[in-house]
């Protein structure tokens, strides 16, 4: 008997329920993920995705507690609405603004953030040294702003955000305060501009080692579009280029940078490693991260 059918008979009246809500949902890697982790490790879990938005949200979230479930996910474009119905706050989801993982504990529901920790940790996996760099970063949503605050404690030396003057824009602008005025010790500068101000983004670029992307932006069914159908021009040899996205795994983006001769990293290893730090959360167990690797993008 193999060990997916070992796994499959332990589905009984003590399996403990953990899911994910987001919309769109049918890109996601996480359930096939964490489902495997389950399996590889022989935990009596099971993991399932809810195509959920800001609208159903409060009622999921409900419904979540009600049932008993061991935690769940959230992803776009659920991360800051969420906060509103939770109980408490992690130091890493206080400090953000934004939640990715909930845990249900003795019946209260208590968010964290593993978004940054997981982008900043798959740079490092692919060799990228962040001391003393400058980041150009787009986006002011759930996912760019952990990615903000944890960059600036990486060693960076500088950040400039970029983000659509639409409702999400006075999130960047908090996320350059909070660098500039709460984070000086980490001696890191941020600066905040409009994705509109196309000679701005330009001169940001050109003086910058990263270029990434914290937005949706790419993501089927927008795959077609990228952060730089406004700003062409920007891309060379020796920048590198991220990207959140990791469905597909070359969006427009990361295949428009490879052309220019770019470095390029889509965001399956930040996925990955912010779902171990979910993982175990959820579970108490580490995630058997490089059999799943081996397994799932090898």
């Amino acid at each position: 008997m193999t060990n997916f059918q070992k796994n499959l008979e332990k589905i009984d009246g003590k399996t403990k329920l953990v899911g994910l809500l987001a919309t769109p949902i049918g890109h996601s890697l996480s359930p096939r993920m964490h489902n495997l982790g389950y399996t590889l490790k022989g935990l009596n879990y099971s993991y399932l995705a809810f195509e959920v938005g800001n609208e159903a949200l409060e009622k999921a979230v409900e419904g979540m507690r009600a049932l008993d479930v061991a935690g769940f996910n959230v992803s776009m474009p659920n991360k800051m609405e969420v906060i509103k119905y939770l109980d408490e706050l992690d130091a890493s989801a206080k400090f953000t603004g934004a939640v990715n993982t909930v845990v249900h504990k003795d019946g209260r529901l208590i968010g964290y953030n593993s978004d940054g920790k997981g982008y900043v940790k798959n740079l490092e996996v692919h060799g990228i040294d962040l001391y003393q760099k400058k980041v150009t970063l787009v986006g002011s949503g759930g996912a760019a702003t952990p990615i903000a605050i944890e960059l600036a404690q990486s060693g960076i030396s500088e950040i400039s955000i970029f983000a659509r003057k639409d409702n999400f824009f006075h999130q960047a602008v908090k996320n350059v305060e909070k660098i500039n005025q709460d984070m000086k010790n980490f001696g890191v500068r941020a600066n905040i501009f409009s994705l509109g101000d196309k000679e701005a983004f330009q001169h940001e670029v050109a003086e910058s080692a990263i270029l990434a992307n914290g937005t949706s932006l790419g993501m089927k069914p927008l795959d077609h579009l990228s952060i730089l159908d406004d700003h062409l021009g920007v891309l060379r040899e020796g920048l590198v280029v991220t990207d959140v996205v990791y469905n597909p795994r070359k969006t427009k983006l990361l295949q428009l940078a490879e052309e220019a001769g770019a470095t390029v990293i889509n965001g399956l290893g930040m996925m990955l490693w912010q779902g171990a730090i979910a993982f175990k959360l959820f579970t108490g167990e580490d995630m058997p991260i490089e059999e799943i690797k081996k397994i799932m993008f090898e």
